[in-house]
């Protein structure tokens, strides 16, 4: 099964992507991973890529696209696999569809998860991990059972508001045009994101033809 994952972040796409992956046996393929492999082995392409990055440059999508393309075609995803944070923009998305099609593959399904923006906002601000547990806490929803474990709590600097609505911007202004594109393949299977862990689980195996 190819499966292509979208959702703004803290959607909880993450623990949905490991449900999918285990259900189908399937690897999760992100455009990050990619490229930081491309890089570390010192590939052709990850060598370009790191020369436009650094250069602070934009990299074309032919990079990009190329990259994906490569990954692929490696023998774990043979039997199908999930794509995370690929296709970002139209142009991508229909050379994916041109590029599978030339090999005999399609998508099969575009799981969107859907959460409202400010309960995003609410969900991620206010998240810590204890250093010496490891264990992440919620000061409103999970708190820290003792204040000696709030006190010594570490918040990521990008967890605030501020940077969680640009983000959320970002997002909106990237994925919309893809959403409609991908109702019109008729492949576009909305989950909503609110709920429990489990709850939400069901809604996407149930929208994959799994229960």
């Amino acid at each position: 099964m190819n499966v292509i994952l979208l959702g703004p972040p803290g959607a909880g796409k993450g623990t949905q992507a490991e449900t999918i992956m285990g259900t189908y046996h399937i690897p999760q393929i992100s455009t990050g991973d990619i490229i930081r492999a491309a890089i570390k082995n010192q590939t052709p392409k990850g060598m370009e890529f790191k020369n436009y990055s650094e250069a602070g440059s934009l990299v074309p999508d032919a990079l990009v696209d190329g990259l994906v393309e490569d990954r692929l075609a490696e023998p774990d995803c043979a039997n199908g696999f999930l794509l995370d944070g690929f296709p970002r923009t139209v142009v991508q998305a229909q050379w994916l569809d041109q590029m599978l099609k030339a090999r005999g593959r399609a998508m099969d399904h575009v799981v969107l998860i859907e959460v409202d923006d400010a309960i995003i906002v609410e969900r991620i601000v206010g998240r810590g991990v204890d250093p010496i547990t490891g264990k992440i806490y919620h000061l409103k929803f999970d708190p820290p059972p003792t204040d000696d474990i709030k006190n010594r709590l570490v918040f990521r600097k990008d967890d605030t508001t501020e940077v969680l609505t640009l983000r959320l911007r970002e997002y909106h202004q990237k994925t919309a045009p893809l959403i409609p594109y991908y109702e019109r393949a008729g492949l576009l299977r909305r989950i909503d994101g609110q709920g429990s862990i489990d709850e939400v689980k069901q809604r996407v195996l149930g929208a994959l033809g799994r229960s």
